[in-house]
């Protein structure tokens, strides 16, 4: 077996309490999925585990990935197979650079090979995987960020893991998630487990073009699910990895007055995103929303190398 079946990874759901949640009469809890483990980190994890199942019943020896040279992704699946002892491979976008997270990827035994920047677009492309699975037989290959319906497949345990801790919060029941969305998956696998009881709120970190609404729809029509509700909101501020200063300022006083990391990429923009929602009174007064913490603070370092 890959990855052992008693490795079940916990994550708290506390209560945040900042001046402009106060001000909205909303109640925020988050989950600290960023809490789950020292290296194999946030939502990637649940986004991975449905793919390492599928590896396990293929007989392979581990997984070949895509990413970037900051891929959180990456990084998880990287740490995994270092904890776990599969073999690891990563496809990564653009020409070779040292970053905080390719230098653990390397750390972590995972292979890599850099595809350029027009090689990385073919992914998509038919035929792309051919030469690679032939090079690396013995390797199942999984798509850029643990995407499609295995990836929000491992999600579904993310409505259990909240809803056990709720009565610590002294609530008893919620009105809806609020999270970043890179790809659409860990939204996906949320709209799943849910089945239409509570709504999930999703906060694009990339520009609409990046097709996340068409991906959450190829998922839930894959997995056969009419009852959804679900609401997107653009948090891109105009492009994925692009920030400005006032996400920097927010995301410096929400960590002072919090004491909770945040990276500005994901759950930066995200809550963001809802604070700017809530002052446009999209939520009544005594909403009560859980907010995921999707982990990436890997990422803060290269980022922060460059600015």
């Amino acid at each position: 077996m890959i990855v052992p079946s008693d490795w079940l990874p916990q994550a708290p759901l506390d209560r945040l309490h900042l001046d402009w949640l106060t001000a909205a009469s909303i109640e925020l809890a988050i989950l600290r999925l960023d809490q789950i483990d020292p290296l194999i980190s946030g939502n990637k994890w649940f986004k991975l585990t449905e793919h390492l199942k599928a590896a396990d019943q293929a007989g392979a020896k581990g997984i070949i990935s895509l990413g970037g040279a900051h891929s959180n992704h990456l990084h998880a699946l990287a740490a995994a197979g270092k904890r776990f002892g599969f073999t690891t491979v990563g496809l990564l976008r653009g020409h070779p650079q040292q970053t905080p997270t390719v230098n653990d990827l390397q750390a972590f035994g995972m292979h890599l090979h850099w595809l350029g920047f027009a090689g990385y677009r073919a992914r998509h492309e038919a035929g792309f995987w051919e030469p690679w699975q032939a090079q690396y037989p013995d390797l199942l290959a999984v798509p850029e960020g643990g995407g499609g319906l295995p990836g929000a497949q491992g999600c579904l345990p993310l409505k259990a893991l909240a809803c056990r801790q709720l009565n610590d919060l002294g609530w008893n029941d919620y009105d809806g998630w609020w999270l970043a969305c890179g790809t659409g998956t860990t939204l996906a696998g949320l709209v799943m487990a849910e089945a239409g009881e509570h709504p999930v709120y999703g906060a694009l970190a990339v520009p609409d073009d990046h097709g996340v609404a068409q991906q959450v729809e190829r998922i839930l029509a894959q997995a056969g699910v009419s009852d959804s509700s679900y609401e997107l909101f653009d948090a891109s501020r105009g492009g994925f990895a692009k920030v400005d200063s006032l996400l920097l300022e927010f995301i410096e006083q929400t960590e002072q007055a919090s004491g909770i990391p945040l990276e500005p990429l994901y759950t930066g923009k995200a809550l963001l995103a809802l604070k700017q929602q809530l002052e446009a009174g999209k939520f009544a007064p005594g909403t009560r929303l859980i907010f995921i913490h999707t982990g990436g603070l890997q990422g803060r370092r290269g980022f922060s190398s460059k600015t």
